[in-house]
């Protein structure tokens, strides 16, 4: 898996329909989601999308779920879930699959890495109102801190849409996570395959 671009989150609470929100972000060329519902994971909903995303060749990451996750291409977790289950266990219940791990700090970052992350999610990198306890924005340079320190690949979240995205490119984030500059866009399509089309042309 080449870590490249944007991973955009189906965020229960702001898809009415998720599948369709799924459809339009694979249609728009994204090829790594995240499926998140904090109210709980729908089994046969991440069924029903892992199998539209290994119809385009992309993949899904579960957020928080380890049971959904097996039934998916990984698992996306916080430093409070982490906290409260064993890391190592955790990764050989994966097997091959990506576990990504969020981190606020560079320290972070680190432990995620000795823990055997595939990836690193850090922020949030500007305000965001999609998730509540996201803290204080870290902007580029707290994203280009974790970034020198760690091998993983980054992924840049939080309040990132279209206007910031080459500040988020300028902190050397190996990608950038979207949600509501996708699902609170008029047109959900348009807005991912302009998200696509701008990392591409400033990551050239």
């Amino acid at each position: 898996m080449i870590f490249r671009g944007i991973y955009a989150i189906v965020d229960q609470a702001l898809a009415g329909h998720p599948l369709e929100l799924l459809e339009c972000m694979l249609e728009g060329g994204v090829r790594l989601v995240q499926y998140r519902a904090k109210s709980g994971i729908d089994h046969e909903l991440v069924r029903a999308m892992h199998a539209r995303t290994q119809s385009y060749g992309a993949l899904l990451v579960i957020n928080d779920d380890l049971e959904a996750a097996l039934e998916a291409d990984g698992l996306h977790v916080g430093q409070e879930d982490l906290a409260a289950c064993d890391a190592q266990s955790l990764r050989k219940r994966l097997g091959s699959r990506l576990l990504g791990i969020s981190c606020a700090v560079p320290e972070e970052a680190l432990v995620a890495e000795s823990l055997g992350a595939d990836y690193t999610g850090v922020g949030p990198f500007a305000a965001t109102a999609t998730k509540g306890d996201a803290g204080a924005p870290i902007g580029t340079a707290g994203v280009r801190s974790v970034v020198e320190r760690t091998a993983l690949p980054v992924v840049a979240i939080g309040g990132i849409a279209l206007d910031n995205l080459a500040a988020v490119v300028r902190s050397g984030a190996a990608m950038a996570a979207v949600a509501g500059a996708i699902a609170h866009a008029h047109d959900p399509l348009e807005a991912a395959r302009a998200l696509v089309a701008r990392w591409d042309e400033l990551a050239a």
